[in-house]
């Protein structure tokens, strides 16, 4: 977010005359230039939007959506989870959660502003993520004194997010990624990788009454690749499926455990 005291105000505006691309927001009808956004904010905010917007209670979520809960406000949150339409145009009302990352260059009377306007029109969360100095999330909540969530502590969204969000998720690639893993995971109604694993060595034993118990295992386990892959959008070709099924047990796990770490089928094509 830019210094707004650099930008003159000529109004008072509407958010109706503002078009998709401008880079104002309308506070009262006084124009806030918003900057484009630094490489560490700009990849902040695509890893906060995977994050929520893989939970398994979310439907909607969305990036710099602009929200006009009056005609002459408009507030873009740097992601919003929840009323965030399939169709053009600013959105009316405001998201439930909304996520703002701050930066070097965020200028904290607009910011303040900003989250007052969201908790004035509905919004009940807004969690600021400090990137500047030690690692942060301030956690405002609608009728509530702000606080402080640091790496290791967990934030919550009843209602909104079905699972409890660690503070690095937000801002760390592989937090990112183990935890939309999980929501994935979730989504086709697993409860963790653990528990996928778990469940194919116990099916595993199960068929090894009738077939042998390394070779019952090794099915499962093999099964659990494909289902993996399923899970995070890894294709499946002839050359892997081949793959899977000449690899014995140990093979197959350090695929599996691989995959799990690189979200990714390993080695090049």
């Amino acid at each position: 977010m830019g210094d707004s005291q650099r930008i003159p105000t000529v109004g008072p505006f509407r958010a109706e005359q503002l078009k998709e691309g401008d880079r104002y927001e309308l506070a009262s009808g006084h124009a806030i230039y918003c900057a484009p956004a630094g490489g560490r904010h700009g990849g902040a905010n695509a890893t906060g939007a995977l994050v929520l917007g893989s939970d398994p209670k979310v439907t909607e979520v969305g990036v710099d959506v602009g929200y006009s809960a009056l005609p002459d406000e408009l507030r873009a949150p740097d992601v919003s989870v929840g009323n965030v339409p399939n169709a053009p145009g600013w959105v009316a009302g405001v998201p439930p959660l909304a996520v703002e990352y701050a930066d070097t260059g965020t200028n904290e009377s607009d910011l303040k502003n900003k989250i007052e306007a969201l908790h004035q029109h509905g919004t009940r969360w807004i969690w600021v993520v400090r990137l500047h100095g030690e690692r942060v999330v301030q956690v405002h909540e609608a009728g509530a004194a702000m606080r402080t969530a640091r790496k290791g502590e967990l934030l919550e969204a009843p209602g909104v997010l079905a699972n409890p969000v660690p503070v690095e998720a937000l801002f760390e690639r592989e937090a990112a990624l183990d935890t939309t893993l999980r929501n994935l995971l979730q989504r086709r109604g697993i409860p963790s990788l653990e528990r996928a694993l778990g469940d194919a060595r116990q099916e595993g034993r199960e068929e090894g009454r009738e077939e042998g118990r390394e070779e019952g295992e090794l099915r499962a386990l093999r099964r659990s690749v494909t289902d993996l892959c399923d899970v995070l959008g890894i294709d499946s070709t002839s050359e892997r499926s081949a793959q899977i099924e000449a690899s014995d047990r140990a093979s197959i796990i350090a695929l599996i455990a691989a995959i799990k770490r690189d979200r990714a089928w390993p080695g090049r094509e």
